[in-house]
């Protein structure tokens, strides 16, 4: 049976996250192995948003010149000849520094599929980008439970996360082959140079700002969860993983519902009630009398970001003054800040008082992404502007 683009795209994004999935439950365990307290650990998390906000630059040019099909060949090769190597490290420095690589290399192969699937929804005229990361969400869950099986059998995180890089990489590079060769606009056009000499517009950064506080959660989530959840209640690595993949369950959910909210109901209102979701759970979380009470909040947090970043990326994608890969390449750069501001910040704050309070600290940023939620109106096009699009995709 030969899948549709849109089902292969989201079988991609289902498959890209498994490997790294696996690695999130088993940070406990390295930091233990290295003796690291909280700053520290916070500190050496810092390597992949830094190795992100290094890439993102280049990748953008990259992915705008070569498209988004052959980024996510390529990058599936390099990715999961990289993902285990964070396992590996023996002191701070050298799990500060494969972090950094792995971030690089993360963020080149996660831009090139948000391109190819907004590039595949263009032209399929079918909603598809929240689907795709709600494939994307239950493929890290996916992860995270491979994760916790290996820890159950006690294998040692260097060679579970090696062991699951190399049963995913035929499998993710023969789906990729299977996907269409679309010419996109930017591809066409010969803008993408000029482009990078603007600023990007109040519209484009207000979108930005509003996915700020979504990825800065989700980002503490998927690297302080388990930490939260053995130092608070005294779970085991293996219970402790099951946060984050409670977590990436209701993400999951969310977004598997996000494009028919969305065409139901408009993109403000969906953001809005998941908004005050996310809010409302991570109250829960870090008030939390027990292990469950922390886990129901951890769900309700999932299902409050869900849609935030397929949201967001559609919205900085549809925007007219630059190709959709330097929109979307401007919006990972700025909403990936928050993967490099959250991790050290709740670190330095648990290091000093605990970790309900660091948590906590991601309060204000979601009362910041509720409040830019109309940030997602979409945008009215001139004649003009759809001419122009409907030309270069002729």
């Amino acid at each position: 049976m030969r899948l549709t683009n849109q089902r292969l795209i989201m079988l991609i994004f289902f498959l890209q996250p498994i490997a790294f999935g696996a690695w999130l439950p088993r940070i406990p365990d390295v930091q233990q192995r290295l003796g690291l307290g909280p700053a520290e650990l916070a500190i050496a998390l810092l390597g992949m948003p830094v190795g992100i906000l290094m890439t993102l630059p280049f990748a953008g040019r990259l992915v705008a010149r070569i498209g988004g099909r052959a980024t996510i060949l390529y990058g599936f090769v390099v990715f999961l000849a990289l993902v285990w190597l964070p396992t590996w490290a023996t002191s701070i420095e050298q799990l500060f520094v494969t972090l950094a690589i792995v971030g690089a290399a993360l963020t080149t192969l996660e831009l090139g599929l948000n391109v190819e699937a907004d590039a595949i929804e263009k032209h399929s005229g079918q909603l598809i980008m929240s689907t795709c990361h709600g494939f994307w969400s239950l493929g890290i869950m996916t992860g995270t439970l491979v994760g916790v099986g290996f820890a159950a059998l006690q294998m040692a995180p260097e060679w579970a996360v090696p062991i699951t890089a190399a049963v995913m990489l035929p499998v993710s590079v023969y789906v990729a082959t299977k996907l269409p060769l679309l010419q996109s606009a930017e591809a066409k056009g010969g803008d993408a140079a000029s482009s990078r000499r603007k600023l990007p517009s109040l519209a484009l950064l207000g979108v930005c700002f509003f996915v700020f506080g979504i990825t800065m959660t989700e980002g503490a989530v998927a690297d302080w969860s388990a930490v939260f959840l053995r130092d608070v209640f005294g779970l085991s690595s293996a219970s402790a993983g099951f946060g984050y993949s409670i977590f990436a369950f209701m993400v999951a959910t969310g977004r598997f519902a996000g494009d028919r909210l969305k065409a139901s109901y408009g993109p403000v209102a969906v953001a809005r009630a998941c908004g005050v979701a996310s809010i409302c759970g991570l109250l829960l979380v870090v008030s939390s009398p027990a292990a469950w009470a922390a886990l129901a909040g951890f769900a309700a947090m999932g299902f409050g970001v869900s849609v935030g970043f397929p949201l967001a990326v559609t919205a900085a994608a549809d925007q007219t003054d630059r190709p959709a890969a330097a929109s979307v390449a401007i919006l990972s750069f700025i909403a990936l800040l928050g993967f490099l501001l959250g991790p050290p910040l709740i670190g330095l704050i648990a290091e000093y008082s605990d970790m309900r309070f660091g948590l906590g600290v991601l309060v204000p940023f979601l009362v910041t992404s509720l409040l830019l939620t109309g940030r997602l109106k979409p945008a009215v096009r001139t004649a003009a502007a759809d001419a122009e699009r409907a030309a270069s995709r002729a």
